[in-house]
């Protein structure tokens, strides 16, 4: 059984869509999605330095845009399941159906607009820890004040919150933990901080008729399968300031029967991931067209007929 996902911010490296853009029909394809949300993505992809991607207003499109240029790449695919990452799940909506490539793209759109509003109000960011227990590491988190927002598995728990409640996390690390990364983001993205970009979303979603998942649709929220396009658009638009659970996505992936895992570009986080977490599933990252081949191979071996 085949799952397709989808990274989030934080994936996109300067010029990774420019080896994307020599493939027939992409290249008009992104220009058309520039056109409907305002952003020239084509500039986004290919020439932009890594602090003009680093906004949020310009990362989150430019990643649905990616994924749904190298899905789309990739051919007909029939996965058993598909999950994204944070600003990845709308990506996975428009896998699903749930949302059109044009509807998903000018969502997220309004979404990274409202992040980067609510993240301007006030100096917060985000920090990974290295190591350590879960267990003990999110009360250590919950008692200086932060949110652990991403629990990704494998051990590994992203933190955010103030940045004066950061430098306390570096000046007290929870037991177990080797080191503090802080990420570079502009904000504490899934909390509390995000609240007025949910307002934002909330608006925007009531002119969309969201069609229900054609393939399992597995949600950040809470691992669980999604199967009405209503709560689909719901949990996009609430997830904004909750964390994201992507160790409990995985466990759903088990669950269904995984056995194999296919991230779109730019590939590489969810797979590492995986690959730690999901011993015995067969996984392929997409950053440049060269890994069409593999990942095809791996569709075609891992999906039932």
């Amino acid at each position: 059984m085949l799952v397709l996902v989808a990274p989030g911010q934080g994936a996109q490296t300067p010029g990774f869509l420019t080896p994307w853009l020599e493939l027939p029909g992409t290249a008009d394809r992104l220009a058309a999605w520039s056109d409907a949300i305002g952003l020239d993505l084509v500039h986004y992809g290919t020439k932009a330095d890594a602090d003009e991607i680093r906004d949020t207003a310009v990362a989150q499109p430019l990643l649905v845009a990616a994924g749904l240029l190298s899905a789309a790449a990739l051919g007909d695919v029939s996965p058993g399941a598909v999950a994204g990452h944070s600003v990845g799940e709308f990506t996975a909506a428009a896998f699903a159906g749930v949302l059109d490539d044009t509807a998903a793209l000018r969502l997220v759109r309004t979404r990274g607009l409202a992040m980067a509003e609510a993240a301007a109000i006030a100096p917060t960011g985000m920090s990974a820890l290295l190591g350590g227990d879960p267990e003990v590491t999110v009360p250590h988190l919950e008692k200086l004040g932060l949110t652990p927002a991403n629990v990704n598995g494998a051990g590994q728990i992203v933190a955010a919150g103030t940045l004066e409640q950061l430098a306390a996390l570096e000046a007290d690390k929870p037991e177990g933990v080797r080191r503090v990364v802080a990420l570079k983001v502009a904000g504490a993205f899934h909390t509390h901080h995000m609240a007025p970009a949910v307002a934002t979303l909330e608006q925007a979603a009531k002119e969309l008729a969201p069609a229900d998942p054609t393939v399992p649709y597995v949600s950040n929220k809470d691992g669980r399968t999604v199967a009405t396009g209503a709560e689909v658009l719901a949990r996009l638009v609430g997830q904004v300031a909750n964390p994201v659970r992507w160790d409990l996505c995985m466990e759903a992936f088990q669950a269904l029967g995984a056995t194999a895992l296919v991230e779109v570009c730019p590939g590489g986080t969810l797979t590492g991931i995986a690959k730690r977490a999901l011993p015995g599933v067969a996984t392929v990252a997409l950053k440049t067209p060269d890994d069409l081949d593999a990942a095809r191979t791996l569709v075609a071996e891992h999906t039932a007929v």
